[in-house]
């Protein structure tokens, strides 16, 4: 087989939608499997909705995302070619070239200012129905796509169909099929949505006398509720929207994978090179995906655990210096940096993601933090609080907090004192220096916090209880 060439023609005329990351990656994803090119192509000829800032946006959550293309414009190491230019506004000439062919051939005609591509087989006229006015048919046999996940499809074009409309603009139909021809594009992996589109383009293949590339239409996204594809405007269906919220790009990748696709097992959370190696086009699976946040933010969880110190210190970093309106977050980069670190190694284990930093970690870094009413009522009404905390205060100041497992044996032995539990102090000490009764272990908080704030928040909750 000769090399596999693949290409990801996005248009930039919107926010980076969540299933064209995903059609990209299983482009990329084939191209990397087999050896092949990875070709980036800019459908740019809408001119009235192009936007710099949206192209921008391709490059960059691409560039994120971890997909380096091989062809396509010039982004960072990215891009580059043979097979340019790759943007389709600069592809005019090119158009007009192939057109020529079809009129020179007699595989296409001009009629009502606007040019059209013919097919071939007897005709006759038939009055629509529906659009209220007589056509011209043509009998043709059915256009046999074998596509690669879809099985044999046979679609039916019975109607001439315009290629360049009245204004001179080639429609997309001829330009995907120019560019593939061009480009030497092998495999077409795009969403089923385009598959209506496909009898069309193999129409127009035979036209220029050219076999056409392999077919295969990868499932649609589904949004999380309801029925219907996933659009931009449901929660959750922008790339960009991921980056700002601080998720891991390989955990989305490895998620964005697994919206149909299956490695033939049970396994979820993969290297991306052990996907490489698996991927295949056989393993796409032809019914639809549905989205799911949650699982999602799973995925995120699970790598972020596995980061080293230091690189989850530096995400945090980088999350929290964006949330400029946040005081927590503007109090804890103003912290001292071994403290911080102190917090952040507690904090790891705890979280789904780095945006959950600023709520998790709040009384770390200050003391005006919230205290969760329900909490406090259920914890202030069981047993006999305020003794507990008149207990705590008074064993603070001679405790041992070099270590956890020194406070954990003080905390144990101050309870054993009292024929108590553990438990009946951990409650009311975790209310008193967080404000809740989530987070990391109470003996690791108070490790960190320290001695003189642990005492003066035990001494603040007592006044007040």
């Amino acid at each position: 087989m000769s090399q596999v060439r693949v290409r990801f023609a996005p248009s930039p005329t919107g926010f980076f939608h969540i299933g064209s990351a995903r059609t990209a990656l299983f482009n990329w994803l084939y191209a990397r499997h087999t050896g092949g090119v990875f070709i980036l192509r800019i459908e740019d000829t809408d001119k009235e909705r192009n936007s710099e800032q949206f192209l921008q946006l391709i490059y960059e959550s691409l560039t994120w995302l971890g997909m380096n293309w091989d062809e396509g414009p010039k982004y960072g190491t990215s891009g580059g070619g043979d097979h340019g230019p790759y943007r389709q506004s600069e592809r005019g000439d090119i158009y007009k070239e192939y057109v020529g062919k079809l009129l020179a051939a007699g595989r296409a005609y001009e009629k009502d200012g606007a040019i059209w591509f013919k097919l071939l087989g007897e005709r006759h006229e038939v009055f629509d129905e529906h659009r209220k006015k007589t056509v011209t048919k043509v009998k043709t046999p059915p256009v046999v796509i074998e596509d690669e996940i879809r099985g044999r499809v046979e679609r039916v074009e019975d109607e001439d169909f315009v290629i360049v409309r009245s204004d001179g603009n080639p429609v997309f139909h001829l330009v995907n099929v120019v560019d593939d021809i061009a480009m030497q594009v092998t495999h077409i992996i795009r969403g089923e949505d385009h598959l209506s589109n496909t009898s069309k383009h193999v129409a127009l293949y035979e036209g220029f006398g050219v076999k056409p590339p392999a077919f295969a239409h990868i499932p649609l996204i589904l949004k999380q509720n309801g029925p219907g594809k996933m659009s931009k405007r449901d929660q959750g269906a922008l790339i960009e929207e991921y980056q700002k919220r601080g998720y891991l790009p390989e955990a989305l990748v490895n998620f964005l994978c697994l919206l149909g696709w299956n490695p033939g097992d049970d396994r979820e959370k993969m290297l991306i090179a052990d996907i490489i190696k698996l991927y295949d086009l056989p393993g796409i699976n032809q019914s639809n995906a549905r989205f799911d946040d949650k699982k999602l933010a799973h995925m995120n969880m699970l790598y972020l655990l596995e980061q080293p110190a230091g690189k989850f210190l530096a995400l945090a970093r980088e999350y929290l210096s964006k949330q400029t309106e946040n005081a927590v977050a503007k109090a804890a980069l103003a912290a001292d940096a071994e403290y911080f670190r102190e917090v952040m190694g507690l904090s790891q284990p705890k979280l789904k993601g780095v945006e959950e930093l600023p709520a998790y970690t709040g009384y770390f870094f200050t003391e005006d933090f919230a205290t969760d009413a329900k909490v406090r009522d259920k914890v202030m009404g069981k047993g006999d609080p305020k003794a507990r905390l008149a207990e705590l205060i008074a064993w603070v100041p001679t405790a041992d907090f070099s270590s956890d497992a020194a406070i954990e044996e003080g905390l144990k032995a101050l309870a054993a004192k009292h024929t108590l539990g553990f438990g009946d102090y951990q409650s009311v000490a975790r209310l008193a220096v967080s404000g809740t009764n989530v987070g990391p272990s109470i003996t690791g908080m108070f490790r960190v916090l320290g001695r003189e704030r642990v005492q003066a928040r035990l001494q603040k909750l007592l006044a007040t209880a």
